[in-house]
């Protein structure tokens, strides 16, 4: 009994195991979606990240050394050129003005009509964006004093795939990440010759300068960068999807004879990777059909442990009560 059992339990096993290898059917449905080209604009763009930085950096450093007498500017402040900064002593100045004060202050006052203090002068018109000084500091002639800056742009690092798309000239958008709501019109000023490589990753060094410079600007500040390559502005598109190619010719499904699906050539434009412009074969209100494989399994009928679905016939009797 025991054996007649083991016999029909492998037996069973082997009947499944065949049936779902091999017993199970599959059927491929295509399905179509219908839809209709939009009117919308189309960018090309190649986006980068960079960081904000002078474009003209001048860095002031004391005539002699000495000590500073005055500062008449601080961060953010715009100079011009020729405009007097701050007012410093030489070592010897200082020494003899400390030196007369000691005497008195008729002393100190005409040793101070002698011999004139040292002015420090703007050399550039720009923004003050480093003051590294104060008055009575004893500075040295290697000394940075303040940064004077004319400009400031974004350096962007490009992948050396898009450098060839990316050219002086080409309009930008700069997004600061601390003023993530405010976009920076700018264009292309200056391409580096020189690549640099981390990790494998090639770059190239982008200058893109405003249009026009924010106050909220500062150097340091990290931006995200969109060169804008191409742009098409109320253009016909179809998703990607939609487009199919014969060869090297592209087309599309519309609804032929019967309603069956019938080839449509056109001609395409640009493509933003999502949208494809359409430049001919194609009206506005024609409904295009993107085709969907579904797989299915057709279990039905050929299950041989399964009944089939569907209710049976009674021969009769009431239905039990509920």
């Amino acid at each position: 009994m025991k054996k007649i059992f083991l016999i029909s339990t492998i037996l069973l096993t082997a009947a499944i195991t065949v049936y779902f290898t091999f017993g199970r059917k599959k059927k491929n449905e295509i399905t179509y979606k219908e839809v209709k080209p939009v009117r919308t604009d189309i960018r090309i763009t190649v986006t980068s990240t960079g960081t904000v930085s002078p474009q003209g950096r001048i860095e002031m450093k004391p005539p002699v050394p000495g000590r500073i007498d005055s500062v008449s500017v601080k961060e953010g402040d715009k100079v011009r050129k020729g405009q007097i900064l701050a007012w410093m002593s030489s070592t010897e100045r200082a020494a003899l003005l400390d030196s007369a004060r000691a005497v008195s202050a008729e002393e100190y006052k005409r040793f101070q009509e002698y011999y004139k203090a040292t002015p420090i002068f703007a050399p550039v018109s720009g923004q003050i964006i480093l003051r590294n000084v104060e008055p009575g500091q004893t500075v040295a002639a290697s000394d940075v004093l303040l940064v004077i800056s004319d400009k400031l742009q974004v350096v962007a690092k490009v992948d050396e795939t898009d450098i060839a798309r990316v050219k002086p000239g080409v309009a930008a958008e700069i997004i600061l990440d601390a003023y993530s709501k405010d976009v920076i019109k700018a264009k292309v000023t200056a391409i580096a010759f020189e690549a640099k490589t981390v990790n494998n990753v090639t770059t190239y060094d982008v200058e893109t300068l405003p249009n026009k410079q924010p106050d909220f600007m500062r150097s340091g500040m990290t931006a995200n960068v969109t060169f804008i390559l191409s742009e098409r502005m109320g253009v016909l598109a179809l998703p990607m999807a939609a487009i199919q190619f014969n060869k090297e010719s592209p087309f599309v499904l519309v609804k032929g004879a019967k309603g069956k699906p019938a080839q449509q050539p056109i001609e395409t434009g640009e493509s933003d990777g999502g949208l494809t412009e359409i430049t001919a074969g194609l009206s506005d209100d024609r409904v295009v059909l993107i085709p969907s494989i579904q797989t299915k399994s057709d279990d039905e009928g050929s299950n041989p442990f399964m009944m089939k679905r569907g209710g049976s016939k009674r021969s009769g009797g009431k239905s039990a009560p509920h």
